[in-house]
C-alpha cells in the first residue's frame, strides 16, 4: 500500500484490512511530513507480518515514482520466506479508499483464477496518446508535486511491445511478479517509462499481453 498522509484513516483502513496469515509492505511518501512517518513505523513494528518498504520514493500523481514505490515493496516481498501466493497492488488508495470486500470474500474471488492473474487492459484509447507521445518530467516544491508535459516527442520502446492500458489495480501472481524483477524484457520498460505519464496504467497490462507470458 502506498500511502502519504491521515494517519488515522490509514490506522482505520489497515484494522480493517488486516489478517496474520497476510503479509503487508507499506510505502510511505518520502516527501510526507516526519510526523506521519515517525507515526506509520510506530504503528507497523508492532506487527510481525507487517513492514515498511526498504527504499522510499518522492511520489508524483502521474509519474514514474508511483510505479516505483510498488516496484520497490515487490523487491522487498520476493525474497520473505513465507509462501505468498498474490500480491495485490493497492497503489491508488494511498491509505485513503476503505474496501468493500472483506478478506474471506477476497481470497475466494482469487481462488477462481486456479492460479492465474488479473490485469484488465484494453488498447490504447485516442485520448491517451499524448500520455506517450511526448516526454513528461516530474516536479518537486515545497508549494506542490506535479508532473509536466513537455513539447519533446518520446522514443518508441526499444523491445516493440504494444502498449495496453488499463487499471492500476492489479493482483498479481508469485511468478508473474519474478518475470516482473527478473526478466530484461520487463526491466527496461521502467526504464523508457521514466519520462511518461501515469506509466502504472499501462505498464502490467503490457507486459500480460506479451504471448509467452
Amino acid at each position: 500500500m502506498v500511502i502519504h498522509k491521515d494517519f488515522n484513516t490509514f490506522e482505520r483502513l489497515f484494522r480493517a484490512m488486516y489478517m496474520l496469515q497476510n503479509v503487508y509492505c507499506f510505502h510511505v511518501d518520502e516527501k510526507a511530513p516526519t510526523k506521519f512517518k515517525d507515526a506509520v513505523r510506530r504503528l507497523v513494528s508492532c506487527f510481525p507480518n507487517a513492514f515498511l518498504a526498504s527504499k522510499m520514493e518522492p511520489v508524483v500523481y502521474g509519474g514514474i515514482s508511483r510505479l516505483q514505490a510498488n516496484l520497490n515493496c515487490m523487491k522487498d516481498l520476493v525474497p520473505l520466506k513465507r509462501q505468498w501466493k498474490y500480491i495485490i497492488s493497492t497503489v491508488n488508495t494511498c491509505g485513503q479508499d476503505f474496501p468493500l470486500k472483506t478478506n474471506k470474500e477476497i481470497v475466494n474471488y482469487l481462488k477462481q483464477f486456479k492460479g492465474k492473474y488479473t490485469t484488465p487492459s484494453f488498447p490504447r484509447p485516442w485520448d491517451h496518446i499524448e500520455r506517450l507521445k511526448y516526454v513528461h518530467k516530474e516536479y518537486k516544491s515545497e508549494q506542490g508535486s506535479y508532473v509536466k508535459r513537455t513539447h519533446v516527442l518520446k522514443s518508441f520502446p526499444s523491445q516493440k511491445l504494444a502498449i495496453y492500458f488499463g487499471s492500476a489495480y492489479v493482483a498479481l501472481t508469485r511468478k508473474f511478479v519474478d518475470f516482473v524483477l527478473g526478466s530484461d524484457l520487463a526491466t527496461g520498460l521502467p526504464q523508457w517509462s521514466k519520462d511518461a505519464y501515469n506509466p502504472d496504467e499501462y505498464f502490467w497490462m503490457t507486459l500480460n499481453k506479451i504471448p509467452r507470458v
